[in-house]
Formats: C-alpha cells, sequence, structure tokens
C-alpha cells in the first residue's frame, strides 16, 4: 500500500478524490520533468482542475496550497519561454474594466444563477487600481475571490469571469504581483 501524499480529510468529512489528485499530479510531474511547459499541461491547467469531493479524500487545502505552488513553477517557464505579449495581456484586461458597473460582463439568465454583480465590479475596482495605480492586491486575493449568486440582469454569467480572472492573474504573476 502506498503513502497517502496528502493528509486525508477524515472519514467524516469530504476532500478531494486521491485517485485523480495522483493522476493528476503525476501527469504535471511528467510535464515538468520533460522541460515544459509550455506543453500539453500549463499554469491554466493547473490553476483551473477540479477535482471530485470523496469522503476521505485528500485534505483540500493541503492540494491547494500544492497545486498553488506548482502553477507558480510552471507560470515562471512559461515567462522565461515566451516574454513578449505582457503588454496586450495588460490591454485586454484594463479595456473590460472601463466597462460600466453592471455591464462589464454578460448577465446572469432567470433560470441560472450568476455572480452578484456589485461584488464582481467591485473586485475590478481593484484589479483597476492595482494594475494602473499599484494598490495593493495579490494573485490570492484573486484566486480565492467569492461571489454570491444572484439571477437575472444584476448578475453576471460565471464562466465569462472566471475566465477574465484568469487572464488577471496571469497579467499579474508576470507582472510580478504574487
Amino acid at each position: 500500500m502506498s503513502e497517502d501524499l496528502f493528509e486525508r480529510a477524515g472519514r467524516l468529512r469530504k476532500g478531494y478524490s486521491r485517485r485523480q489528485v495522483e493522476d493528476f499530479l503525476a501527469r504535471a510531474r511528467g510535464v515538468w520533468d520533460a522541460g515544459g511547459p509550455p506543453g500539453p499541461l500549463t499554469s491554466w491547467h493547473v490553476r483551473t482542475v477540479g477535482f471530485d469531493l470523496r469522503r476521505g479524500g485528500y485534505d483540500i487545502a493541503e492540494v491547494d496550497t500544492a497545486l498553488d505552488r506548482i502553477e507558480d513553477a510552471f507560470v515562471s517557464r512559461e515567462e522565461a519561454a515566451a516574454p513578449e505579449g505582457l503588454r496586450e495581456a495588460e490591454d485586454a484586461v484594463l479595456a473590460r474594466l472601463e466597462r460600466e458597473d453592471g455591464h462589464r460582463f454578460p448577465a446572469a439568465s432567470w433560470t441560472r444563477a450568476g455572480y452578484r454583480a456589485e461584488e464582481v465590479d467591485e473586485l475590478c475596482r481593484r484589479v483597476r487600481e492595482h494594475l494602473v495605480l499599484g494598490r495593493d492586491l495579490t494573485v490570492d486575493d484573486i484566486r480565492t475571490a467569492v461571489f454570491r449568486p444572484r439571477r437575472g440582469a444584476r448578475g453576471y454569467r460565471e464562466a465569462p469571469v472566471d475566465a477574465y480572472l484568469d487572464r488577471v492573474v496571469d497579467v499579474m504573476r508576470r507582472r510580478g504581483s504574487l
């Protein structure tokens, strides 16, 4: 029997599927050892990976901390491989921030909840202040942002907001805003 990579969540609590975590980490190690990224697995894949929850699975906080470190390492390699394009990425991020509050992203539908627009807009203001004025904001502030649900026009669809925040994280990392 192999030794666990992380603490387990406990028999009565749910954690990440051990098999899925171990398979993903083995894949990431293979890409890393082969000199990647860039390659079939990038920092974006590490940042957006999801695992099923299982009783007795790996402790979520421990796995997430390890994934953050792996993502940081992959980002460093990606930046070294392709340092150009930061200005274009910043311009794209800032262009979205020029839109009015409540209109930065597509509206949520009435049948499926999205994120509260006012909460997303507040984070967008903080992103703008960071990128333009140099105010304090970290990648972890973006990673750990949580928005309450809202349906209809006063909410934003989740997928475009999540994709945008991924771009913000990429820009912040490339600027050295860890």
